[in-house]
């Protein structure tokens, strides 16, 4: 049976209403409806249409501020919002699409140019998912982030970190784990001279590794995000530098230019019993300070 794509009408015009509906239909289309801003967001905590046509003036809750709240919204902001206004102001189409609408058209609609607009962006959205369902099969953790740290859409890889870091985090959310915002917000602040600026977090003794990639989409950023496994690293320090287990852990959080007593945290033991294995490890390394120990570190893990 061929997919009918399903469209949300809001408009608080009945007339506007019948015509939509009764056009949308001859063209093999799912037609869903609702009256206002408030009922939209209800309904759409229900079901997921493929695209929305938001009436920009109405009662309540106007269409724009509605679809502010559909954009901030992770489980909703990858459908396409085209904006139906009978306003000829310019400011008023800007603030529109600031929101995040793909599109406008005047009132009176002419019905030929709706659809054809209903098709691109639909055909549009269709590219967007499978390009991300893509990077989710292809076992990429990506998140992107829009304005204000809103998270836009996440791959499955990602949601199982969040889920490791913040098990309260739901695919709902519209936000990143509250303990990756601060680390993600000082680097996407950052000075972005080097194409791909990327910074760690250390959670729940996990090292998180945040790459900043380039993104397509305007007003957003493109994260990638890898919890670092340090398994290979630390038997490499325990082979060739003849360490404990703990004593390489101890090393490459060092390495990493960590404080005692981070690396107290990360590994579960005392300040005290870090710094007790950090005197072996200088003693059978030779070496008297970090920064010496932490240049050997680096050249054993790279050999």
């Amino acid at each position: 049976m061929p997919h009918r794509d399903t469209i949300l009408v809001v408009d608080d015009n009945p007339e506007s209403l019948r015509f939509l509906v009764d056009t949308l239909d001859a063209e093999g289309m799912t037609v869903l409806i609702a009256r206002s801003g408030e009922a939209t967001l209800e309904l759409l905590g229900e079901v997921q249409p493929d695209l929305v046509l938001m009436d920009a003036v109405m009662p309540g809750l106007s269409g724009i501020e509605t679809t502010r709240a559909i954009k901030r919204s992770a489980k909703t902001a990858h459908i396409p919002v085209i904006f139906l206004t009978g306003l000829n102001d310019p400011e008023h189409v800007v603030a529109a699409l600031g929101t995040g609408g793909v599109d406008y058209v005047r009132k009176p609609i002419v019905v030929e140019e709706l659809l054809a607009r209903i098709r691109v962006h639909l055909a549009n959205a269709r590219g967007a998912h499978r390009s991300r369902l893509a990077l989710g099969l292809a076992g990429r953790s990506l998140a992107a982030v829009g304005e204000g740290g809103t998270l836009a859409w996440s791959t499955p890889q990602a949601d199982s970190l969040f889920l490791a870091i913040d098990p309260a985090w739901t695919s709902e959310s519209a936000q990143l784990p509250e303990p990756l915002r601060q680390s993600v917000a000082a680097l996407v602040g950052s000075d972005q001279a080097h194409p791909a600026p990327s910074t760690r977090a250390t959670v729940r003794g996990m090292e998180i590794e945040i790459v900043l990639l380039e993104s397509d989409q305007p007003g957003e950023v493109l994260l990638k995000l890898t919890e670092v496994r340090e398994d290979g690293k630390i038997a490499a320090l325990q082979k060739q530098a003849g360490l404990t287990r703990r004593e390489a852990e101890v090393l490459l959080w060092v390495s990493y230019g960590k404080t005692n007593k981070t690396i107290s945290e990360i590994l579960g033991i005392s300040p005290r019993t870090v710094n007790k294995h950090l005197e072996q490890v200088f003693r059978k390394l030779g070496v008297e300070t970090r920064a010496a120990a932490t240049a050997i570190a680096v050249r054993l893990m790279s050999d």
